[in-house]
């Protein structure tokens, strides 16, 4: 099947709320959208988020690849050649690593429907379905618990708590949320970069009793050694994220001493599947587990970081929550989420329709 035809536009979507890390508020986010179109009608769908605070990519560099005109080389291509394909998507646009997700995506959706099967199943599925946590941004004590309190009752058993504007404030928004919810909760914490080293280790004396399930990207990006000089039994509960961004950052974490015992995959940062299975093949083979998170993102690129983690052995956390934040989405399907869990919809390729 060759394509036929590309098309890019740009969606902005206002949140269901606004929310607070450690650098930014957010009340609004912006994606660009992508089709591409084979022989048959058959459409893959993909979208992009750039994340600049993380990889540099502004909305406008990713528009400007995606939306004017140079998906171009895509045309007359055959979509089952999807390895070289990427290759060649990868090296276009390692700057630009969300607007290579989007078209990414898009190629494994194509193929995917091509062979009528589930884009997991096409990977290799290892898992049936998984939980996910669902995000707090930083806000006061009794907003903190309160929000918890309604995502509970929505079914979800595991929160994911930003961190890193305040430490005292920290300590007592997650000691609150233990008092009131008691062993019921699953606690994660998100710190997007916000600790210094002395911070970390006060934070780490601090919740030593309050059976934190794992903690985030504490310290700056290029501070890996600052990761490295922690406990060891530690390190296995610290995720990287901001550190980890391309199949060699994933290299170099996993150097000894490893600097870390999970890496956060997020196809926004490494440029889509294609290079996130390469990421994941390194967690497996040194021994890491692999959390898949996203930013506030449309229903089709969750629905592709959900199929690329459940057909990876090494996947044990997800934190693929970014949809529900948005006041609408363009599609519908893709993934089922029942008491907490995700799985994906019996569908070939990603499973996602748009909406008319």
């Amino acid at each position: 099947m060759k394509v036929t035809t590309t098309e890019a536009w740009v969606e902005s979507f206002e949140l269901t709320r606004p929310y607070t890390i450690a650098f930014k508020t957010f009340d609004s986010v912006q994606n660009v959208m992508v089709k591409i179109q084979g022989e048959r009608g058959r459409v893959g769908l993909g979208a992009a988020a750039p994340i600049p605070e993380v990889t540099g990519e502004t909305l406008e560099a990713c528009q400007g690849y995606l939306v004017d005109g140079q998906l171009d080389w895509l045309i007359g291509k055959e979509v089952r050649e999807l390895p070289a394909l990427c290759r060649e998507n990868h090296r276009r646009t390692a700057a630009i690593p969300a607007a290579g997700a989007a078209v990414d995506m898009a190629l494994y959706d194509l193929l995917a429907q091509e062979l009528e099967v589930p884009l997991v199943e096409m990977l290799g599925r290892a898992h049936q379905s998984l939980p996910t946590s669902i995000t707090i941004g930083i806000k006061s004590v009794s907003e903190t618990v309160a929000e918890a309190q309604e995502y509970l009752g929505r079914g979800f058993r595991i929160l994911k708590v930003k961190l890193g504007r305040s430490l005292q404030e920290d300590l007592e928004r997650l000691r609150a949320l233990r008092n009131r919810f008691g062993k019921e909760v699953g606690i994660r914490v998100d710190v997007n970069q916000g600790y210094s080293r002395r911070q970390l280790y006060e934070f780490l004396s601090g919740t030593r009793d309050l059976g934190i399930e794992l903690l985030e990207q504490p310290l700056p990006a290029n501070d890996v050694d600052g990761m490295r000089k922690v406990a060891e039994d530690v390190r296995q509960r610290l995720a990287a994220d901001e550190s980890l961004l391309t199949d060699h950052d994933a290299l170099a974490l996993v150097s000894p001493p490893r600097a870390c015992g999970i890496f956060n995959i997020k196809l926004m940062k490494c440029g889509g599947i294609h290079t996130a299975l390469r990421i994941a093949t390194v967690a497996e083979l040194a021994g890491v587990e692999l959390m898949w998170g996203c930013m506030d993102e449309s229903r089709i690129s969750i629905t592709a970081a959900l199929h690329a983690a459940l057909a990876c052995p090494a996947t044990r956390y997800l934190d693929l929550d970014g949809s529900f934040d948005l006041g609408r989405d363009i599609v519908e399907g893709g993934f089922i989420l029942e008491n907490g869990l995700l799985r994906t919809a019996e569908k070939p390729g990603l499973g996602v329709q748009l909406l008319e």
